[in-house]
């Protein structure tokens, strides 16, 4: 598969894996990598790693590994990396959708991964353009990780569940409601404080209609970077929500991207089961 100077392939032999391990080290700033042998076990057992390319240079990669919940198989989707210099061009998109391909070959119907619900670029790809849903929220997933990443917060995660039979299984038309319209209406307010930062307030009531709307940061990791005070208190007042929203049999189905420079949040919707 490619994507204008982009290749995307399949890793079988260990000297290609052993190029993965070395990139993930330079994405996460962690000195213990996921082993060579045990990416090229995963491969060999209905597991998969894919490898962008530009000119040669491995830029990008996926690893999941065989799946089972007691009912059915599945892939679990454990790491998608970028190198830095190849950020914001599409390919994690196009690693995700090559997974697609692979895996219905492999005989899924089903992938799942992790992600910080708080990373609205995951959630816009993850939900809004490939159709995940997630019911699950797993607080302090990893426990306390020391990556570049994910260090000093709780490593909260949604668990996304991509129906890949179908090419997308989420949709939210927002054309009738608009976003002053989400705004009012979010379950997590908020305001700017003393260094212009966005950070959480009140908390709505739930909603006794669909649907539900969640604000979310528009760039996390520059709060994160700038005021972790502010970080945790997203962190909490988010966790708090989705919480009993799933308790209560509600579903993030849709994600709105707010384009609006002045409007610094963007938003989950959720409807009822």
């Amino acid at each position: 598969m490619k994507k204008d100077e982009i290749e995307i392939r399949s890793l079988y032999r260990i000297e290609e894996l052993e190029e993965v391990r070395k990139l993930e080290g330079k994405i996460w700033g962690a000195e213990d990598s996921i082993p060579t042998h045990q990416t090229i076990t995963a491969v060999k057992n209905g597991g998969m790693v894919l490898g962008a390319y530009s000119g040669g240079q491995l830029v990008a990669f996926q690893y999941s590994f065989a799946g089972f919940n007691g009912k059915m198989p599945y892939l679990c989707s454990h790491i998608l990396g970028t190198d830095p210099d190849f950020r914001n061009k599409g390919i994690g998109e196009e690693l995700k959708r090559a997974q697609r391909v692979e895996a219905l070959k492999l005989g899924y119907s089903l992938i799942t991964w992790t992600y910080d619900p708080l990373e609205s670029i995951n959630g816009y790809l993850n939900i809004a353009k490939l159709g995940g849903v997630c019911s699950t929220y797993i607080p302090n997933c990893y426990g306390e990780m020391e990556d570049l990443l994910n260090s000093g917060l709780p490593s909260d995660r949604f668990l996304v569940e991509w129906h890949i039979e179908k090419e997308k299984t989420a949709d939210f038309n927002d054309g009738e409601l608009g976003l002053d319209f989400m705004l009012a209406n979010s379950l997590v307010q908020w305001h700017w404080d003393e260094k212009e930062l966005p950070v959480p307030s009140g908390i709505l009531p739930l909603p006794k209609q669909e649907p539900a709307f969640v604000a979310i940061p528009k760039n996390f990791r520059k709060i994160r970077e700038t005021s972790m005070q502010a970080a945790v208190e997203w962190r909490m007042k988010t966790r708090a929500v989705f919480t009993e929203l799933f308790e209560r049999g509600w579903l993030v189905t849709g994600f709105h991207k707010n384009s609006m420079a002045e409007i610094p949040v963007q938003f989950y919707v959720l409807s009822k089961k």
